[in-house]
């Protein structure tokens, strides 16, 4: 019990349910070795009493937790209606918090009224991040964080589509061996004023640890508070024209070899090879770091380099040190393995050079990041970019080395077994430790919010049920043996809502898969909108058959397909079914398997049928495409996300969970229904792209009232629960 009792206090489970009926215990041992990673000790029962004591002691005897969180409209939380009479709040702003007096002070007078929302003795702070101070009578007397959020993040402006795309795969005519900022810039431009798209989501572009081979996965970054340099559109920096003979020469042979790349991708079946484009843009990028920046150009990057302090000189001298040392930092001269060290410190200056070129480099993603944004916004699109926030950071990258104290050391993130995979899922990500979240007033994810919503219209959430818990898995042990942390969900989501609603963006949530009863009616509640696949919408509770579109819920973006599934193409011929039988990732025999999804197909083909969204009769797979997004417009999602391989009837999916070496993840190009490479100008220009996105722009036309606004929100539609399999980087 006293093991057990431990766990609860710091939020870690003891068991769990996979499913409604089934209860699982964790082993002792799991939870042991999770509770050392917090800090714990719990090796012996002596040890466990001793680690009781202290926590409740601690728990007693507290007069606030770390972070304290209001929520605009609300009543107060029970923590600051519980403080003793006589105590004296102090409240000293957020820096730039306009009009709010500095510091506030309150004295608590009395418990509040019956029926009473607040205390009278209470007067609210300005939303904002703010630093509450309380002494009482007794003279105990504490420093918390309280975090004054709005109580739903931003909605879309109306019902709008827009198309899904990973960056990296949609090359251009002018592309260096893969898509980039500007290609992306492009898209948005064009499809927000050709195909009236209201948004263009992409796949996390966040720094990816150096090296040859480099993880080809977006979702295993070395940060995620700062983009990767390698999207960078080089031709668009404007000190690219200024550089001088012979360095003008030098980018002449490098644009060369970029075509080569290029062309190699395109025509002659290679696959994007991101170390070889990363290697022609930093010689690149070398010759035009020489060219000296105009005064103008020069207080922006000064600005920015004010704007981003510590944590950008940190991310550009761990870049700078693994050119030396190499990309593992654990391996590095030990005194270097901390950032605060004085070697660490010396290392800053004597490096000072390459820090400066790679704080340039994040300058210089940061302003096309901005002007993809700007482009989406003046094409008319609602919403633009919309980014997305991996679940995770590699091990051995720079946001661990910078924040070691926030990460919890010998764990990984991951899933546990259930009935998609036996054997459970181990991602190599190291989670936050929810206590330094807490300690730190969550700094650590405020900063890294700002950043990605500085020039988004919307972000998406990988595996947003980590706000609230996440499958700890202990190094060297197998997925199975892990367990449940628990995170404070409030504080986390009152982080998000207050960023989002500072940059004015829409949130969405990717909560497939295993999803803890509570999540998606929480994330509703803020405004957080789901993520529901056509296939996975089906009555789960009922008769199991295709879920009517009315009884989809609204606050979602509805999609056919992800960048972890089937294209819709190979869904509805069932070569996604071959696809993983030539990889042996089959349970069943092929038989079998195609005769299930064969079924399943039919029967959502016979539905859009006598739902009359197939007009061109079945046997017509582009036109079963059509129908499928038909469909999804029937439906009440505020977003219906189109992905962008479908318009040409690509069958390659750009992941395949499960594999690694087996098959190219995340190194494929768009490609048509025969399997040919297509460019950006390609896509733009194909028929079978404008016949589905007729559907979309004609829906659209008749949803627009006279303001341009789409078609107001549907009432009292019942929420489906989606049962797709948990699918994270492979």
């Amino acid at each position: 019990m006293g093991l057990s009792r431990l766990a609860e206090l710091h939020g870690v489970a003891t068991s769990f349910s996979p499913s409604a009926d089934v209860t699982v215990s964790v082993p002792d041992d799991t939870v042991t070795v999770v509770l050392a990673a917090l800090g714990v000790d719990a090796a012996t029962p002596a040890e466990v009493g001793r680690s009781l004591a202290a926590a409740e002691s601690a728990a007693s005897s507290r007069l606030l937790p770390p972070t304290v969180v209001i929520w605009s409209g609300e009543p107060l939380p029970a923590a600051l209606t519980a403080l003793p009479p006589g105590a004296v709040l102090t409240l000293d702003p957020e820096p730039g918090t306009a009009g709010a007096p500095s510091p506030l002070r309150m004295r608590v007078t009395a418990a509040p009224a019956p029926g009473a929302a607040t205390p009278s003795w209470w007067t609210g702070p300005p939303l904002g991040v703010h630093r509450l101070t309380v002494r009482t009578p007794d003279h105990h007397h504490t420093t918390v964080t309280l975090v004054v959020a709005p109580d739903r993040v931003p909605q879309p402006p109306g019902r709008t589509h827009g198309f899904l795309v990973q960056l990296y795969s949609l090359l251009s005519a002018r592309s260096w061996g893969m898509g980039d900022l500007g290609d992306l810039a492009d898209l948005a431009a064009w499809s927000g004023r050709t195909l009236r798209s209201g948004f263009v989501q992409v796949n996390p572009l966040h720094a990816a640890v150096p090296g040859r081979p480099t993880d080809p996965s977006p979702y295993r970054p070395s940060s995620r508070r700062f983009p990767d340099p390698v999207h960078l559109h080089i031709e668009s920096i404007p000190e690219y024209g200024h550089v001088p003979e012979p360095g003008r020469a030098a980018l002449d042979d490098l644009r060369q070899q970029a075509a080569a790349l290029r062309e190699a991708v395109l025509n002659k079946g290679a696959l994007i090879d991101r170390d070889a484009v990363w290697e022609l843009k930093r010689q690149a990028l070398e010759l035009i770091h020489q060219v000296p920046l105009t005064p103008g150009r020069r207080a922006a990057y000064c600005d920015f380099l004010a704007e981003q302090g510590r944590a950008l000189e940190d991310h550009a001298l761990w870049c700078a040190l693994a050119e030396v040392h190499g990309p593992q930092w654990r391996t590095w001269p030990a005194e270097l393995r901390d950032p605060r060290s004085p070697r660490s410190a010396r290392a800053r200056s004597d490096l000072m050079d390459r820090v400066d070129f790679h704080c340039r480099l994040a300058w210089l993603t940061d302003s096309q990041l901005a002007a993809a944004q700007g482009a989406a916004r003046e094409s008319g699109m609602a919403v633009g970019i919309v980014h997305d926030l991996a679940v995770g950071v590699h091990p051995d990258g720079a946001d661990v080395w910078s924040r070691q104290d926030a990460f919890a050391h010998g764990m990984s993130v991951g899933a546990p077994a259930d009935t998609f995979n036996a054997h459970g899922q181990d991602w190599g990500l190291p989670p936050w430790r929810p206590d330094a979240l807490a300690a730190s007033g969550y700094a650590p994810f405020r900063h890294l919010l700002r950043g990605l919503l500085a020039h988004a219209g919307a972000l998406r959430i990988d595996h947003v049920m980590g706000l609230f818990r996440l499958w700890w898995v202990p190094e060297g042990r197998p997925p199975t043996e892990g367990t449940y942390v628990g995170y404070d969900a409030d504080a986390m989501l009152a982080v998000l809502v207050l960023e989002a609603h500072r940059a004015g963006a829409v949130v969405l949530g990717e909560d497939l898969g295993t999803v803890e009863p509570g999540v998606r009616e929480a994330l509703a509640r803020r405004g957080v909108l789901g993520t529901s696949v056509l296939w996975f919408e089906r009555d789960w509770d009922g008769t199991g058959r295709p879920l009517a579109p009315e009884k989809w819920r609204a606050d979602c973006v509805a999609t056919a397909t992800t960048h972890d599934l089937p294209s819709t193409a190979a869904r509805l011929t069932g070569d996604h079914v071959t696809l993983r039988h030539r990889l042996g990732l089959l349970t069943r025999s092929l038989e079998e398997e195609l005769a299930a999804d064969a079924t399943d197909t039919a029967e959502w083909l016979a539905y859009l049928a006598r739902l009359r969204l197939l007009p061109e009769g079945e046997g017509d797979e582009e036109a079963a495409v059509r129908a499928v997004h038909r469909f999804l417009l029937r439906t009440p999602a505020r977003m219906a996300g189109v992905w962008l391989p479908d318009t040409v009837g690509d069958r390659r999916p750009q992941n395949l969970p499960g594999t690694w070496d087996q098959y190219p993840n995340w190194r494929l190009p768009v490609a048509d229904a025969e399997g040919h490479p297509v460019t950006l100008e390609e896509i733009a220009a194909s028929p079978r792209l404008h016949r589905l996105m007729a559907v979309l722009t004609q829906s659209q036309g008749a949803a627009d009232g006279p303001n341009g606004r789409g078609a107001p929100k549907r009432r009292g539609a019942s929420r489906a629960r989606t049962a797709p399999p948990d699918a994270r980087p492979s």
